[in-house]
């Protein structure tokens, strides 16, 4: 049957009519619309996450710090990162973080680890893992990064104060894990027993092993000399003086190159005489007294022995600086570097007061913060590093921390976590681990503590229940004269 001519010109005549042109113009444009963001989409997942991905967290939790960037970004060997997880189950935090991992050198693969497909996997590495752990292997090495420290609840502040605060380690946890794989030998720094010597706290210890650093003690007493494999001599909190014996020992073991870190307090009984006269070789004495600021800018609370410190810059300092943290060093013993020093010697004061400071010479019988007859006046350091080139071009480093507290746990929570960090990057720069991390800080998922100096406080205060209030009952005024005149 045919179809009639007018029917056939009718359907001819209707591609001609306006609105099929309209409607025709309509259909191209989306359909190039839809190519373009297709393109887009296939562009956008060919580039690497750091350029499509941006941290709007607060924290930037997922922003990698310059010591990641620079020991990934040098990798030449293959690292695999196992995802151990069910499928549905990924935790987001982990999977953005891994990306950026992934981003940053072609030789990071993560792949991703059923534990009810590949039970056997997972107990190759451990037996007892958790949902969303990692593990990290390169050459036949590995390291399990379990989930339970990626994230980490302050515990000691849940029991005392009910707060529950989580702080994200995960780029802590999978650098240290990458730098553990890679490194053939660790570094190992002895501590020194015998003179009533404090052992490193339960969170300094944990944070030295994750920079993969191994700690072992170690008696003068006993031993013929410090061993050949120290990385560093730590002397941590000593009551008591050291020997002459066990001072040619450590001045010999100095003099091949060796490194040592000094962590003192003001004395309170008896004079440290041996420990200070090898301080003294590199120009270093200590002032009688405890250190008192007088500005305060420089301390907290409203005590002037609540020391906030000058970083200067430094290697060890740098991160510190950049990225705003403070030290905190409640009682400290002021720090002098002698103007005559040899050309062979380098001394660099990392912390200092300000010019204001001065040491109270009654010590811990002081009775007031006002400057007296017998203060000695500063500016004083608080930290100093003193580099000696030896033989050979040979260093031996010597870093002296005047206040215990660098290393109490509460203290370094005021200042959110900032002495633990000085003291990791003063660790790794004696054992030439700077490639390794020069610590990265873990970053709070609640409240980190605000630290300001006491001069802001006190503007702020002055600020918030004087100036406004008084700026408003002002302005009220002001606005009720002007409507009564009306």
């Amino acid at each position: 049957m045919k179809m009639p001519k007018f029917g056939i010109r009718k359907v001819v005549d209707s591609f001609k009519t306006r609105s099929f042109r309209v409607g025709g113009y309509s259909v191209v444009a989306t359909a190039i619309v839809i190519a373009i963001a297709v393109a887009v989409n296939l562009l956008a997942n060919a580039l690497p996450a750091s350029l499509t991905q941006f941290d709007t967290t607060p924290g930037q939790l997922f922003t990698v710090s310059q010591q990641t960037e620079k020991l990934v970004s040098g990798l030449e060997e293959d690292v695999t990162v196992y995802w151990v997880v069910r499928s549905g189950y990924e935790e987001s935090y982990i999977g953005t973080l891994l990306d950026q991992y992934e981003a940053l050198n072609s030789h990071i693969k993560v792949v991703k680890k059923d534990p009810d497909v590949n039970p056997g996997f997972v107990q190759q590495y451990t037996d007892n893992f958790t949902e969303n752990s990692l593990i990290v292997e390169a050459g036949g090495k590995s390291r399990y990064v379990d989930y339970g420290d990626i994230f980490v609840m302050d515990y000691e502040s849940y029991y005392y104060y009910g707060e529950q605060n989580w702080s994200f380690c995960g780029e802590s946890e999978v650098t240290s894990a990458i730098d553990y794989v890679l490194s053939e030998d660790l570094p190992t720094v002895y501590t020194l027993t015998g003179h009533g010597e404090l052992a490193l706290p339960t969170t300094f210890a944990t944070a030295v092993e994750k920079e993969n650093i191994e700690t072992a003690e170690l008696s003068l007493l006993t031993e013929e000399a410090i061993p050949e494999d120290a990385a560093a001599l730590l002397i941590y909190a000593p009551q008591r003086d050291i020997s002459e014996d066990e001072k040619t020992k450590i001045e010999t073991y100095l003099g091949n190159g060796g490194k040592l870190i000094l962590i003192t307090d003001p004395p309170q009984e008896g004079a440290l005489t041996n420990l200070e006269a090898v301080m003294a070789h590199y120009g270093i004495t200590a002032q009688e007294g405890i250190v008192v600021e007088g500005d305060r800018d420089h301390y907290i609370w409203g005590t002037p022995y609540y020391l906030l410190p000058e970083l200067n810059s430094h290697t060890i300092t740098s991160p510190l600086i950049s990225s705003g943290y403070y030290v905190l060093l409640p009682i400290a013993q002021g720090l002098t570097v002698s103007s005559d020093l040899p050309d062979t010697m380098v001394v660099s004061e990392l912390l200092t007061t300000s010019s204001s400071a001065f040491s109270k010479a009654a010590g811990y019988n002081l009775n007031t913060y006002e400057k007296e007859e017998g203060d000695a006046e500063g500016p004083f350091a608080l930290a100093v590093l003193a580099s000696e080139t030896l033989d050979d071009g040979i260093y031996g480093d010597v870093v002296w921390v005047s206040s215990t507290s660098l290393l109490d746990e509460q203290t370094n929570e005021m200042v959110s976590g900032g002495n633990q960090d000085f003291f990791l990057n003063i660790l790794n720069y004696l054992c030439q681990s700077e490639d390794s991390g020069i610590s990265i800080h873990a970053k709070s998922l609640s409240t980190e503590y605000l630290t300001m100096q006491t001069s802001t406080a006190s503007m702020l205060t002055v600020l918030i229940i004087g100036i406004l209030p008084a700026a408003y009952l002002a302005a009220g005024i002001y606005i009720w004269f002007r409507r009564k005149r009306r």
